[in-house]
């Protein structure tokens, strides 16, 4: 039973970093109805600028208490990459705004390889150590059970945010307006509403919450390189679609239920003949049943569209 609620906790932990990165790919659905395949690349680019502003001010921020230096770092990094973001939306996707879907998917393909093959330029091909911004010590153990600092912070950061992100899309003029244009684009702007400005906002929240993924991702794996964000993406996309795709308390369950199980595959997989190198491929495995099953994901709604 302890081995049982190691892996579950595990899994939790890990699945909160798919659910903020998966949040960024529904608020982009949700508003455009395309899927941004360079989302994981700035989860990528999050934890390099972690390490880029860590090296920079590494003096300073030795002087200051752990919580202190890591909320600087964390929501420097994540105003970098929500500006990122921003222009990502402004240079390659706005042109295309009135273009086919198709073609807004090859380019966002296209953005994907550059900022990939961009950072390998100016980073290295290698893996870097990832500075120690949270203590790794554990903070409760009982038995078989362990529990770190980075693992709690981990999870009290990504309830945070998305408690931020529910108050930002329910109580506050902007989110009102990602709303009404997710619904309908001609309507919102009958009424007033700057839908240019609005999707530019989106792609910068999603682009922030993604660069706190990466931040986290790399706290409790301290190992980054320019390729780390296509495997936690493409899940996390996963994750979205489960979850309901343009759901965004959906994509939260969504990434909880691709890490937990992804983690007791690890963990039980063996028992059952499903070698623990396989828990790779669980995440596409659960794509395609709901993709059978339940085109809409767990949380999502059928929508009828007009011939």
């Amino acid at each position: 039973m302890e081995q049982f609620l190691q892996q579950l906790l595990n899994g939790l932990f890990q699945g909160s970093i798919y659910a903020l990165i998966a949040l960024g790919y529904t608020m982009v659905y949700g508003v455009l109805r395309f899927i941004n395949f360079a989302h994981g690349d700035v989860f990528m680019l999050g934890a390099f600028t972690a390490l880029g502003l860590h090296k920079a001010f590494g003096p300073a921020l030795a002087s200051m208490p752990w919580p202190v230096s890591l909320i600087l770092i964390l929501l420097a990094s994540m105003a970098i990459c929500g500006a990122l973001g921003i222009i990502i939306e402004l240079l390659a996707y706005r042109p295309l705004r009135n273009r086919p879907r198709l073609n807004v998917l090859i380019t966002a393909i296209g953005v994907s390889l550059f900022i990939e093959y961009t950072a390998q330029l100016f980073f290295g091909a290698t893996q870097r150590p990832f500075p120690e911004l949270i203590p790794r010590t554990p903070v409760a153990s009982t038995g078989g059970l362990t529990i770190s600092v980075a693992q709690v912070i981990v999870l009290a950061t990504t309830i945070t945010l998305l408690i931020g992100l529910r108050i930002v899309v329910m109580k506050t003029r902007m989110g009102l307006a990602m709303r009404a244009l997710s619904l309908n684009p001609t309507a919102s702007t009958l009424m007033g509403v700057n839908n240019s400005v609005v999707i530019s906002f989106t792609f910068g929240l999603g682009s922030a919450l993604a660069a706190a993924g990466g931040i986290l991702y790399a706290s409790l794996y301290p190992s980054i390189e320019p390729f780390m964000g296509i495997q936690p993406g493409l899940k996390a996309f996963v994750a979205a679609v489960l979850g309901g795709i343009g759901n965004i308390p959906g994509a939260a369950l969504g990434g909880l239920i691709i890490g937990i199980t992804e983690t007791l595959v690890k963990g039980y997989g063996q028992h059952f003949g499903i070698p623990s190198g396989y828990s790779e491929a669980v995440a596409f495995v659960i794509l395609i049943l709901i993709l059978v099953f339940k085109p809409s994901g767990i949380l999502g709604k059928t929508e009828r569209e007009k011939v």
